[in-house]
């Protein structure tokens, strides 16, 4: 999995100062950081769901998931603050890499009907944010030992300072966007 690391020094650099003008190494933009997130509606009724999309988390990218906790009350979802809502990861350096890479070669192609990822899930500031609609598509979860099928939000955060340039970027490391 160190070929994307390899791919970026090697091609991603090289053609994002090409194209941007840049006169330093240092202003090409770089991923930061990968943050899976997955939201838990059941986990009043069904506590031990947190449990299972915790090792369903740890399954998929290696490393041990931090529980979400609710930051307000809300009486029509029921939700008290301070309440278990969720689970994330914030992946960095060498996993980061390896659960891109994995995303992009493995995962995204196993989506059933998959024609490429939005265009238009940039926030403005260089960064992009995906829902899968289940973590079936990895192949380190077994279909046989889940017990509910749960989606999951994947944050990429860049150095970019423009939606552009991080797009290019996500592209030349391997992004399938929509045409």
């Amino acid at each position: 999995m160190e070929k994307l690391k390899e791919k970026y020094i090697k091609e991603v650099v090289p053609a994002l100062m090409k194209k941007f003008n840049y006169k330093s190494v240092m202003q090409v933009p770089k991923l930061n950081k990968v943050v899976i997130n997955i939201g838990l509606g059941d986990v009043k009724e069904n506590p031990k769901s947190l449990e299972n999309a915790m090792n369903d988390l740890m399954e998929i990218t290696g490393q041990r998931p931090v529980v979400t906790k609710a930051r307000k009350s809300i009486a029509a979802f029921k939700l008290r603050e301070g309440v278990n809502v969720g689970c994330k990861v914030t992946l960095r350096a060498d996993k980061m890499y390896d659960f891109v890479y994995k995303l992009f070669n493995v995962a995204l192609p196993r989506v059933r009907d998959f024609r490429g990822v939005s265009q238009d899930s940039f926030d403005g500031r260089g960064n992009y944010s995906m829902g899968v609609k289940e973590q079936l598509i990895f192949p380190e979860i077994e279909y046989d030992k889940i017990d509910k099928i749960r989606g999951m939000d994947i944050i990429f955060a860049t150095t970019a300072s423009s939606d552009e340039e991080a797009k290019e970027l996500l592209k030349l490391l391997g992004m399938p966007f929509k045409n």
